[in-house]
């Protein structure tokens, strides 16, 4: 029977060795595709300015992840961190992208295996002798697996028992370094900012993971908890989303951008310091660059559009430094803001406010001069 392009994976319904070669080679190809494109992304990087230049303008995107997950050495010398490494041991970035592509080929070497052996009596019915899938427990194995997986990355890798640690930083991006974290098992847990909960929710997912493994070994109805999962599942990506901070490895998503989330901070930092008998100039001054950096409207994930190809580099360029803030006032003598680009739209015109939100006019009315003037 002929079967189209799309119903092809048929043919290994019933063939449970060869269902399990094809699973073995997608993670094979996964796994080359990681390691391959890590080597890629290491050939093209430039370290040397992780402050004006991080890795997220430079459109890199399997190196961020592996830093969050506590690689920030390279064979090459140099840390993400800044600065030279003179023993970057093992697992450096270079080394995690070869364990990739020695475990593609691991797989594809299995794949092979049992594509040519099918017909193991494991894979058979007991009553019929015939090859046949018991998919929920096939569910409740990978259910185990899977959460042995999230328990020990929780337990053992975020809190540094057995491993480094995860990339952790300020709400606004402007520390960051690798470091055990300790599980958060009160509300604060689910407060983004909090980097305990990501242990403590591996944790606890692993925990439950494996208690669910052993329901449905024993439970032979499948269907019935279907939802349930994909409604779990939806929450995850959710709380990954719009949980995601900015910093110099992975870019902040785009609600931070369109409530000047970073604007409120730059404003509070330059009124702490009028307050404190500080010049206008002093007071800006001292922001860290970083922060007027991430301000930028360049660095909006939106500006561009949706389907934006190529580095933030490639259209802008690589910024050098910070020449200051221009200050707009109205002709009572008013400061007037800039309203951030709201990340809905791919351009924006500049539209000023006053101190409580109202929009200013650009021009005066019958085409008389400008009332708004630009001290830097």
């Amino acid at each position: 029977m002929g079967l189209p392009w799309y119903r092809v994976h048929t043919v290994v319904l019933n063939d449970p060795g060869r269902l399990i070669s094809v699973h073995i080679m997608h993670t094979a190809l996964v796994a080359g595709w990681a390691g391959s494109m890590a080597l890629y992304e290491l050939a093209v990087f430039d370290p040397s300015d992780p402050v004006l230049d991080p890795m997220w303008r430079q459109g890199m995107f399997v190196i961020p992840f592996m830093t969050r997950l506590g690689i920030t050495n390279s064979w090459g010398g140099w840390s993400i961190t800044g600065g030279t490494i003179a023993n970057p041991g093992i697992w450096s970035y270079e080394g995690v992208a070869g364990a990739h592509i020695v475990f593609s080929g691991l797989c594809f070497l299995a794949a092979i295996w049992h594509w040519v052996y099918w017909d193991l009596e494991i894979f058979c019915d007991e009553r019929t002798g015939k090859p046949s899938l018991d998919l929920p427990k096939i569910f409740g194995i990978h259910l185990f697996l899977s959460g042995l997986a999230c328990f020990g990355f929780g337990a053992f890798h975020v809190t540094g028992l057995y491993g480094p640690g995860i990339w952790v930083s300020d709400p606004y991006g402007l520390t960051g370094k690798v470091q055990s974290v300790n599980p958060a098992w009160g509300v604060e847990g689910f407060d983004p900012f909090v980097p305990g909960g990501i242990a403590s929710h591996h944790i606890a997912a692993g925990y439950i993971g494996h208690i669910s493994s052993l329901f449905h070994l024993r439970v032979r109805r499948l269907n019935v908890y279907t939802k349930d999962y994909v409604w779990l599942l939806l929450m995850l990506e959710l709380c990954v989303w719009f949980g995601n901070y900015p910093d110099r490895i992975i870019w902040s998503h785009s609600l931070s951008m369109g409530s000047g989330y970073f604007q409120q901070e730059i404003y509070r930092r330059v009124g702490a310091g009028l307050a404190e008998n500080q010049s206008l100039s002093e007071a800006w001054s001292k922001n860290p660059e970083k922060l007027a950096f991430y301000d930028y409207i360049g660095n909006n994930p939106a500006k561009g559009g949706l389907f934006r190809a190529g580095s933030m580099d490639s259209g802008d360029g690589i910024a050098v430094g910070w020449l200051g803030h221009p200050i707009f006032r109205d002709k009572e003598g008013r400061e007037l803001f800039v309203r951030r680009m709201p990340t809905f739209f791919e351009t924006f015109p500049v539209v000023l406010v006053d101190g409580d939100g109202i929009v200013e006019p650009m021009f005066r009315s019958e085409g008389q001069n400008q009332s708004i003037v630009s001290n830097k």
